[in-house]
């Protein structure tokens, strides 16, 4: 499982980056605290799932790219 966690860790950080994002923005975003947010991102905690599916929504990919279960992001056509 906690392969699992850093690839989701990994991907997570990198989405927030492409958008110039920080961590409490993500925080304020999923209403929880900064720290909570944190926890998500440097795969310490499980991610529940309505977190996942917001997170997925909010960023445009599946939720299997994010749980590292999709290799690449969809394209930008496959979203619309």
């Amino acid at each position: 499982m906690k392969k699992g966690l850093e690839i989701f860790a990994i991907r997570l950080k990198a989405l927030r980056k492409e958008k110039g994002l920080k961590q409490s923005d993500m925080g304020a975003l999923l209403g929880c605290t900064s720290r909570n947010y944190q926890r998500l991102e440097y795969g310490e905690i499980n991610v529940p799932a309505t977190t996942l599916i917001a997170l997925a929504d909010y960023f445009g990919v599946s939720a299997d790219y994010l749980l590292g279960r999709e290799q690449k992001e969809p394209a930008a056509s496959e979203n619309t």
